[in-house]
């Protein structure tokens, strides 16, 4: 197991990517640049949306009574699968992505998806990958059945 496996929490590495989005001078000027009330409108939009995701998930792992925390995969006392889980395993990370790239289109700067793209990478790698094995080993068949059926992301 790496050493990052399930220790960074997803929300802060999604806080330090979009300081890092901030950071990211837009050298790429006036490409697929948006008028600005558009940007914000559809930076409200893809929040709304992101934000609506996540919270679907966290109140189905509060309504099946099993922890929340990414961290501690281990201590999931149920497989769930209903709500939001029937089309995505991961809503909490789709809804931090969706985040980010409204932080991106808000920025009106191109280069910043390039993070967003840096979270798929790395929540992928260093929290999904090691969640799913914590999962297979707790819910065996079940969850090998689950993760025929939903796709991880979308």
């Amino acid at each position: 197991m790496s050493l990052l496996e399930l220790k960074v929490p997803p929300p802060i590495v999604a806080l330090v990517l979009a300081l890092l989005m901030w950071m990211t001078t837009p050298s790429v000027v006036g490409l697929l640049q948006l008028p600005h009330p558009v940007s914000v409108l559809c930076s409200v939009v893809l929040v709304c949306v992101g934000l609506s995701i996540s919270f679907a998930g966290v109140f189905a792992f509060r309504r099946a009574k099993t922890t929340v925390s990414p961290t501690k995969a281990s201590s999931a006392s149920s497989l769930v699968v209903q709500g939001v889980y029937r089309y995505t395993r991961n809503p909490m990370y789709v809804g931090f992505l969706l985040t980010l790239l409204a932080w991106a289109v808000f920025l009106e700067n191109p280069l910043a998806v390039l993070w967003a793209l840096v979270f798929v990478l790395y929540i992928t790698r260093f929290q999904i990958i090691p969640e799913e094995r914590v999962l297979a080993s707790l819910f065996g068949a079940e969850y090998e059945a689950y993760k025929g059926r939903v796709r991880r992301w979308l």
